[in-house]
């Protein structure tokens, strides 16, 4: 705004500045008409009247040779409408007219024009400077009272918990109308956000519960079917299977839920390493021992991490089972050494093609393995939710490494 009204202010200064100076030109151009009128209007009733001389305005009537000799040097031998004579850095204005072999001659002296211009541009240079300066003071002032408030109310907004409508308003006394009406609007569109994530948490609360129930009910009836004595050898790793996929089942809802409410899994515990990494293989024996891969565990006994238990699990738990489905033959290696955690495997490996899409959900590299392709997308969200450094290095056929990362405050 401050600029918008600088630049009008500088346009119309400039305009008075230019028009000052037509303005003169027109007076002295009517000075020197209006002093030929009365001069010619005087010799016609008073052929013998002396002309009117003066110090800045100068009226003659030449009605012979003589006459004419008896001007002013700088005056003689003008002919004719309007004259413009400087004499010693002074500019004389000269009108000359002819009536009947009569020569009417007016000289004008605009050394006062001059000064009042001068004058007259100084106070508009002045003033525009005044003006201008004064703009931008106070277009600079309320711009900072304005940006202000805004920031303030941006800092506020940035402190907002998502669904949070506990504590002080935005909208607060003393506001401008405009960022009032603002914060009045983000504290209402608060309030909507807030209803509808409690709805989403209620909703997917129940879901679990009545999810969960069911998979608890099939997880006891397994442990309670696999104390049978004299169990078949066929049935017993039936029981087994259905008990795992039970359990897998209980960790993709928790996963799911992680993902659609962005909340923490739990408290964080210092978490031994070697005996998470091997709850997992346990859960995945039967495709190991079936493909007859070679299963290594290089972490030290005593490694512990302080992080969320079931955050690793669900972690590890995705990285193991994608390198169980896609190795067909060879080694799996779990290792940590420097603060990272590695995942080793010798399979299929990942085309490059694939490597910028690994992460986002429903996307599969390969048709081969199970699976709906929302695994490392939930890999990702966790690693990303609790700052682990996930990267990965692949090359088609000859395996992927997965590398976990984790920062000093888990350590």
């Amino acid at each position: 705004m401050q600029y918008f009204v600088s630049f009008w202010s500088l346009f119309f200064g400039i305009s008075l500045y230019v028009v000052s100076g037509d303005i003169e030109e027109d007076h002295i151009e009517q000075i020197l008409r209006m002093e030929m009128e009365h001069l010619i209007y005087r010799y016609e009733q008073h052929q013998d009247t002396s002309p009117q001389v003066g110090s800045n305005l100068e009226g003659y009537i030449i009605t012979s040779i003589a006459d004419e000799k008896k001007l002013p040097s700088y005056l003689q031998g003008l002919n004719f409408d309007y004259h413009t004579i400087f004499l010693r850095q002074e500019e004389i204005r000269v009108a000359v007219k002819h009536i009947n072999e009569v020569k009417f001659l007016v000289s004008y002296r605009i050394g006062l024009h001059e000064v009042r211009q001068r004058e007259l541009r100084l106070i508009l240079v002045i003033s525009l400077v005044i003006v201008i300066t004064v703009v931008f003071v106070v277009g600079h002032m309320l711009a900072g009272l304005v940006v202000k408030q805004v920031t303030q109310l941006a800092d506020r907004v940035r402190r907002l918990a998502p669904g949070s409508i506990k504590g002080e308003k935005l909208s607060q006394p003393g506001q401008d109308d405009e960022i009032a009406l603002l914060a009045h609007l983000i504290d209402d569109y608060q309030v909507r956000i807030t209803r509808m994530l409690r709805r989403e948490q209620e909703f997917t609360a129940n879901l679990s519960h009545e999810l969960r129930t069911p998979i608890t009910t099939i997880q006891t009836s397994c442990e309670l079917l696999l104390t049978e004595p004299n169990l078949p050898e066929r049935t017993y790793r039936r029981i087994k299977m259905i008990e795992g996929a039970s359990a897998r089942m209980g960790e993709h809802i928790q996963a799911l839920l992680f993902l659609a409410r962005e909340q923490d899994l739990g408290e964080f515990e210092l978490v031994n390493l070697t005996e998470c990494v091997l709850e997992i293989v346990d859960s995945l024996q039967n495709e190991i021992s079936q493909k007859q891969l070679r299963f290594q565990i290089n972490v030290p006994t005593k490694a512990t991490l302080k992080l969320n238990r079931q955050a690793l699990y669900i972690v590890l738990m995705n990285l193991i089972r994608n390198a169980v489905q896609y190795t067909e033959e060879g080694f799996i290696t779990v290792e940590f050494r420097d603060h990272q955690l590695s995942i080793i495997d010798s399979g299929i490996g990942i085309e490059p093609a694939s490597m910028p899409f690994l992460y986002d959900r429903f996307f599969r590299a390969t048709t081969q393995g199970r699976g709906l392709g929302i695994g490392l997308a939930i890999v990702k969200r966790i690693c990303d939710y609790y700052e682990w450094y996930i990267e990965v290095d692949s090359k088609p056929g000859k395996g992927t490494t997965f590398k976990l990362t984790f920062p000093l405050s888990n350590l």
